[in-house]
C-alpha cells in the first residue's frame, strides 16, 4: 500500500480527492489537511509515500511547502493554474492534475506514483551501462536515439521523430512528430545540440528545428505545418539561408 497525505484548503475538492484515494486499491489515506502548516504539523509526527498537494493556499502555498521539506515525499500537484506546471518540474513533481480533473485522470497520477515507487530500480538496470551526458540525457545504442527524463520517467527518443526543440527557460521542449505534448527536460540547447545530427539547425535563441520536416519558408519564419510557425532570429539568418540555397531550384 502506498500512504497518502491529502492537502487542499478547499473542502469540497479536499472531499474530491480522499474519495479518489479510496477509490484506488493501492491507495492508503494517512491524513487529510486543509493547509500546508497543518499539513507540516502532521508530518513531523508521522511520515507518507506520496502527498496530494493543493498549490494555491493560504499562509503556505504547496510549492513552497515540499520546498521546505528536508526530505519530501513523492508529490501530485493539483491546482486550477496551468502556469505553475513548468514550477512542478522545478521540484520534481511525479504529476501535475488542473483542476477540475476526474478519476481518470487521478488514477494515472496514482499509477504513475505507483511505478515511481517501484519501478525506479529496474528502470535503472535497465539503462545501467549507457553512456550518460549529464543527468538528463543518455546516448541510446544507435546514433538515432537518445533518452531524455521528463518528470520521474526517462524516455527513449528517435532523434529522426524529433520536429523541433523549443527552449524555455532552463528547460527544454521537445516536441515529435504526431505527438500533442511536447517531453518537457531540463536540459540546455547547448548540450542537446551535441547529440544532434547535421539535418538538424539552430534558427533562433530558442528554436533548434529538424530540417527535414520543414514545410514552408515564409519571409523570416518556418512553417513546420498549419499550427506551428518558428521565427528565424537574426543571428541565424545567413546560415539558414545558406542551406536553403544549397537545396532550392530555380532562378
Amino acid at each position: 500500500m502506498i500512504r497518502v497525505l491529502a492537502i487542499d484548503d478547499e473542502p469540497l475538492a479536499l472531499q474530491q480527492i480522499v474519495a479518489y484515494i479510496n477509490k484506488i486499491p493501492f491507495l492508503e489515506l494517512a491524513a487529510q489537511c486543509q493547509s500546508a502548516l497543518e499539513a507540516k504539523a502532521f508530518l513531523e509526527q508521522d511520515t507518507v509515500d506520496a502527498i496530494f498537494c493543493d498549490i494555491n493556499m493560504p499562509d503556505l502555498n504547496g510549492m513552497d511547502f515540499i520546498k521546505s521539506l528536508a526530505v519530501p515525499p513523492l508529490v501530485v500537484f493539483t491546482t486550477a493554474y496551468s502556469e505553475y506546471a513548468v514550477e512542478g518540474f522545478r521540484v520534481n513533481a511525479v504529476d501535475y492534475l488542473l483542476k477540475p480533473f476526474g478519476l481518470q485522470d487521478f488514477q494515472r497520477a496514482a499509477n504513475r506514483l505507483k511505478e515511481r515507487l517501484e519501478g525506479s530500480a529496474s528502470t535503472g538496470d535497465a539503462l545501467a551501462g549507457a553512456p550518460v551526458v549529464g543527468s538528463p540525457i543518455a546516448s541510446g545504442i544507435a546514433d538515432d536515439t537518445i533518452f531524455l527524463k521528463t518528470e520521474y520517467r526517462i524516455v527513449k527518443v528517435s532523434i529522426p521523430d524529433i520536429c523541433y526543440i523549443e527552449a524555455m527557460s532552463e528547460y527544454l521542449k521537445v516536441w515529435l512528430e504526431g505527438e500533442k505534448k511536447p517531453i518537457v527536460t531540463l536540459l540546455s540547447m547547448k548540450k542537446i545540440e551535441e547529440h544532434l545530427p547535421d539535418y538538424f539547425m539552430r534558427i533562433h535563441r530558442s528554436y533548434i528545428v529538424n530540417l527535414t520536416k520543414i514545410q514552408e519558408v515564409n519571409k523570416n519564419r518556418i512553417i513546420m505545418d498549419q499550427d506551428t510557425y518558428l521565427p528565424i532570429g537574426d543571428m541565424y539568418k545567413e546560415t539558414f539561408q545558406a542551406y536553403l540555397d544549397t537545396k532550392f531550384l530555380g532562378k
